[in-house]
């Protein structure tokens, strides 16, 4: 009895898709949106009910700029990023921002229904420090 070992010829297409790169896609972009989220929730965990503006196109912003946050709620409490600071704190922190090379944009994000006497402070205190490169945080009203 003899055996053949010849394959016989396959005339049609192969049906099955491999999926294995799209599914290492899938798990990738889902590992840097877990990233990612907290970071860009972070800052809106402080509760405040920003200015309204008419929509408008946005400027580029520079990739290699840094920004520093100063948030101050309804109640007037004072924000550096995320973390609850004194006024008196801020004057230190300002002078340390001065002081690098190649010091921060700072972004200001007062509630609406604050006291501008405290923004106009804020903006007083940047002053004296020599910060001048300033971004007011608002929302688009629509």
């Amino acid at each position: 009895m003899a055996r053949t070992f010849r394959r016989q010829r396959q005339t049609a297409p192969i049906s099955e898709l491999n999926v294995t790169n799209l599914i290492d896609l899938g798990f990738t972009l889902l590992i840097i949106f877990m990233i990612a989220t907290p970071l860009i929730n972070q800052e809106q965990a402080i509760k405040i009910d920003l200015p309204s503006e008419s929509k408008r196109a946005q400027e580029p912003q520079d990739k290699d700029q840094r920004f520093q946050t100063i948030s101050i709620n309804r109640e007037g409490q004072h924000f550096w990023g995320d973390r609850p600071i004194s006024v008196n704190e801020l004057p230190a922190l300002l002078a340390n921002e001065a002081r690098q090379p190649k010091p921060a944009v700072i972004r200001i994000r007062a509630d609406w229904s604050l006291q501008y006497q405290k923004v106009v402070s804020l903006m007083d205190e940047l002053k004296k420090h020599n910060l001048s490169k300033i971004s007011f945080d608002t929302q688009t009203a629509d």
